[in-house]
């Protein structure tokens, strides 16, 4: 469904991101792991057509994105890393908004509001202003409107920031029946237990570059390590995380 071939991004001579390669079929969720600065933004940014590849090529169903950048995007679903909305408008009107670019039809567009809304927890908020709104329950509305036409492909940048334990808890869930339903999903995070539950392959960046691809289950056995987090501090860490550990520990304690 989602191929990506030898994408990169330069900012001047610097590259951001370098030869990244990978594919996503239906079905799948790869999650997309990397550092501060390791070019995941970056990657996802021309995942949904925001910045246009210095060289490389994103593909959805055999056909570059830019070829019909509308077409695409009406089959994508994404949540971003801030959740920036519409401060004036309420949590229904955003969604209303939403539902009616997508083409929606009216009661089927009401409908899966109030649904959602409900489903989410934030039925009683509906009217209320975004302004208004907690981090987490903003987070919720862009949930919800990423889900709401139903699209093929969904792309999350860190969607669990700012969310409670209870909704974390239901994403995870949903995240793993999306796979169920044949969707594709691209999730990015730093959260390696989530990862680790829920993706069936893996894509880890370090500087821009792929440093493994693989299935989830197979990544910890080809670098015949025990688990995902010894796999990811070996691939991308620079620090000894236990001895810097140990020092902060003694500078406190001093």
């Amino acid at each position: 469904m989602l191929e990506v071939r030898r994408l990169t991004k330069r900012y001047s001579s610097l590259p951001a991101v370098q030869d990244v390669s990978f594919s996503i079929a239906p079905g799948q969720i790869l999650g997309c792991l990397g550092p501060n600065g390791a070019g995941k933004s970056t990657t996802v940014k021309m995942l949904i057509g925001l910045l246009q590849p210095s060289s490389g090529q994103v593909l959805f169903n055999g056909a570059d994105i830019h070829s019909d950048l509308v077409g695409y995007r009406k089959q994508l679903g994404y949540v971003p890393e801030e959740p920036n909305l519409y401060p004036y408008l309420s949590g229904r009107e955003y969604l209303e908004m939403v539902g009616t670019l997508r083409g929606m039809e009216r009661r089927q567009r009401e409908r899966k509001i109030a649904d959602l809304l409900r489903l989410f927890s934030l039925h009683s908020h509906r009217d209320g202003s975004i302004a208004s709104y907690s981090k987490g329950m903003r987070q919720r509305i862009l949930l919800i409107a990423a889900l709401l036409d139903n699209p093929a492909l969904l792309i999350f940048d860190e969607p669990l920031s700012g969310l409670d334990v209870v909704t974390a808890l239901v994403f995870k869930n949903l995240l793993r029946r999306l796979g169920e339903c044949g969707k594709a999903v691209f999730y990015c995070s730093h959260v390696l237990e989530v990862v680790e539950k829920v993706c069936s392959h893996l894509l880890i960046l370090r500087a821009g570059q792929v440093v493994a691809y693989a299935a989830a289950d197979e990544l910890p056995k080809v670098r015949k390590e025990a688990s995902l987090e010894e796999t990811f501090s070996q691939l991308v860490s620079e620090v000894d995380a236990q001895q810097v550990s140990d020092e902060i520990i003694q500078v406190v304690a001093a």
